[in-house]
């Protein structure tokens, strides 16, 4: 017995030598890694299924996997493949195996919703080699976009009356949801004419005159682009309350308004520019009159959040500006003069950052 203890007394040492070390455990799950890393699989599939014209088919009744699959002359494994991933978004909910839209896709994937999202969905289709891995790399490598064939968004839709157009349509989709939002915050009843600076298809204006009876506004911007507005607002019949000024917002005068208003522009931009264009209103608009800038804002920290960091990415992809912080905003328009400066949160991500000349 004593000559057993005394051979397991000279073992111990030896095998824990040759032990396997402990593997330390994480202290969190990976599930967010999967979320990142397989989260471009649901924003491609969602332009699948806009292409493949998914969402209009189940607007006209519900549909069983077979019916769908028939009708967009699809087999099953993909066609379950794609109801799978839409339905996780959001898009389709399901009920004794047939599928229909939920609330949120008729109002944001329908052509004939006021609000519909689809015209952003074709420019991003139309673009998707801008979105990609390789242009990541080659934006961050030279600090420099990566749209079209020169890089400069701005200076080809100067060239490219079409490049312009399209683009403005699809900015159009873009806006119109957050447009009808933002004019139930903010009170314009004081105020006689809005200038859309920039303003594309002039959905943040027809918003606003829509919201205030006494409300005329002015839409400057390219000529290509005015020539978009202008069948816009004649579609909703405001042709008598909203008008188009081709505009170059660097070097043309405004015209005369006392609302200066800023729809995702300043992201386009570097901080001196919209120093420019900040100091351009509060010279040229009237005691009295507001700037109001409508913007996806980064935290004071700039850590998030993701939707914002990520449209950041985006204006390095297609752009040479960035999303700024509100405090960022705000110290631009204190600093040009404005007073009784505040930033309202509005619908989703968006806020406005909006400023008074005294």
């Amino acid at each position: 017995m004593v000559q057993v203890a005394l051979n397991r007394k000279q073992a111990n040492p030896r095998r824990s030598a040759h032990q396997t070390p402990m593997l330390k455990r994480s202290t969190t799950d990976d599930s967010r890694l999967w979320d990142i890393v397989l989260g471009h699989f649901s924003y491609h599939m969602l332009l699948v299924a806009h292409n493949r014209q998914l969402f209009p088919l189940l607007a006209k009744q519900p549909q069983t996997l077979g019916e769908i699959a028939s009708q967009l002359g699809l087999a099953l494994r993909p066609t379950q493949a794609m109801v799978t991933a839409i339905a996780a978004m959001g898009f389709v909910k399901v009920d004794q195996a047939h599928y229909s839209l939920t609330t949120f896709a008729e109002e944001y994937l329908l052509a004939d919703s006021p609000t519909y999202f689809g015209g952003f969905l074709d420019m991003v289709t139309a673009n998707h080699a801008v979105n990609t891995y390789d242009s990541l790399q080659k934006a961050v490598a030279d600090n420099a976009a990566q749209v079209y064939a020169d890089g400069d968004l701005f200076a080809s839709h100067q060239q490219q009356a079409e490049l312009a157009k399209a683009f403005t349509l699809a900015m159009h989709g873009h806006s119109m949801g957050a447009a009808l939002e933002w004019v139930e915050l903010l009170d314009l009843s004081d105020h006689k004419v809005l200038l859309d600076v920039g303003g594309g298809s002039g959905a943040h204006a027809i918003a606003a005159v829509l919201k205030w009876q006494q409300l005329r506004a002015v839409v400057a911007d390219l000529p290509p682009v005015c020539e978009v507005a202008d069948g816009v607002i004649a579609r909703h019949q405001l042709q008598q309350r909203i008008t188009t000024q081709p505009t170059d917002m660097w070097e043309t005068p405004f015209p005369d308004a006392d609302v200066h208003f800023y729809a995702d522009i300043y992201h386009d931009w570097p901080p001196e520019k919209g120093t420019f264009l900040t100091e351009k209103s509060f010279a040229q608009l009237p005691a009295g009159g507001r700037i109001i800038i409508h913007e996806m804002l980064l935290n004071a920290s700039k850590t998030g959040p993701r939707a914002a960091a990520n449209y950041n990415t985006a204006m390095l992809l297609w752009t040479e500006g960035q999303q700024y912080t509100d405090v960022e905003l705000v110290q631009l328009l204190t600093q040009a003069g404005f007073t009784k400066v505040e930033i309202i949160p509005s619908s989703g991500y968006w806020s406005l950052v909006t400023g008074v000349k005294p």
